[in-house]
């Protein structure tokens, strides 16, 4: 990567992040998981732990924005096959003002474009600012989807879901063995949804299995909040709730979907209505869950039950336009 960000920006601050260790990194760790709490209502202490231990091993991709000698910034990617994801974009608010996120965003990606084999780049980036994305707007190649960070108050009162619902579908607690079912669950929940242009795991029975393995490997994530629907006249999976605690007190709806033929049942309200109360009693405060902007079927059901948006952001998507086209090697 250093090859590349020496070829992609003439602005001497911008280092290869492996010149850096963890310690010199931790003041700006400090400052994001403070932003993190404020802003995100989420613990960033375990990412932040990663990113260190990472770096001190030299392992860490990405760059830094350097002023003073002081780290201002940094940017984080990860390699998986074909894909690339930039995993994390962070500068201190006094260089905001300036081009320090696009500046370490647009590093990011043309070094990852330049991978050979790698034909996709992914990211979500909750902290970005404003500016800095509609910057990125500008991206030859690159696609936005506009994205909602929404809270709850736990305590707030859900009534009953339909009766029909409960009678038509049988709701399981999460199992391990439920792993086969919730990925089958996803891929027929995402075929030609808006969220499987995001990510693109969605889009295939294989990438779904990783996606909610990640979910429930996840340390915080909540099996007694978790279940998974079935048709109780065909035995076929019909939807799930995947949900986690990401801070002491906060917890997270992490992934919530229903088939295409369980849909207009209330299934959906059912099992997140469960999730909510569950959450309740394992001592949340707070819920939160994002939501593409653009799915508006999910955003009315939120909205239904108490959500409010806390936050707009945005998924960044990069796609080989040009599959033949000559990679280079990092």
């Amino acid at each position: 990567m250093a090859t590349q960000i020496d070829r992609l920006t003439s602005v001497s601050q911008v280092v290869d992040i492996r010149h850096l260790s963890g310690r010199e990194l931790d003041p700006l760790l400090l400052e994001e998981a403070v932003e993190w709490n404020l802003e995100l209502d989420c613990d960033f202490s375990r990412f932040a732990g990663r990113i260190r231990k990472l770096a001190d091993a030299g392992n860490l991709r990405g760059a830094a924005l350097l002023h003073g000698g002081e780290v201002a910034g940094y940017g984080c990617a990860v390699l998986e096959d074909h894909k690339g994801l930039i995993a994390d974009v962070y500068v201190r608010p006094d260089w905001r003002a300036g081009n320090g996120e696009t500046t370490l965003f647009r590093v990011l990606l043309y070094a990852l474009i330049g991978v050979a084999g790698v034909r996709r780049v992914e990211s979500q980036l909750m902290l970005l600012s404003e500016d800095s994305a509609r910057a990125l707007r500008r991206e030859p190649f690159v696609r936005l989807f506009e994205r909602l960070l929404m809270k709850l108050d736990a305590d707030t009162p859900l009534p009953p879901g339909r009766a029909s619902a409960e009678r038509r579908f049988r709701i399981d607690p999460w199992d391990d063995r439920h792993h086969d079912a919730a990925a089958t669950a996803l891929s027929l929940a995402h075929a030609e949804h808006i969220d499987s242009e995001i990510n693109d795991q969605y889009g295939t029975l294989d990438g779904a299995r990783c996606l909610a393995s990640n979910i429930v490997r996840f340390p915080g994530f909540s099996p007694p909040a978790s279940s998974i629907a079935f048709d109780s006249a065909t035995g076929s999976v019909a939807g799930m709730v995947l949900s986690s605690f990401v801070a002491r007190d906060v917890a997270e709806i992490t992934e919530l979907c229903v088939t295409p033929d369980a849909r207009g049942a209330g299934l959906g309200y059912e099992v997140l209505r469960q999730s909510i109360g569950t959450l309740r009693g394992e001592g949340a405060k707070r819920i939160s869950l994002a939501v593409t902007a653009a799915n508006e079927d999910a955003v009315r059901l939120y909205i239904r039950c108490g959500f409010r948006t806390a936050r707009r952001f945005y998924a960044y998507v990069w796609e080989d336009l040009d599959p033949i086209r000559p990679a280079a090697v990092d």
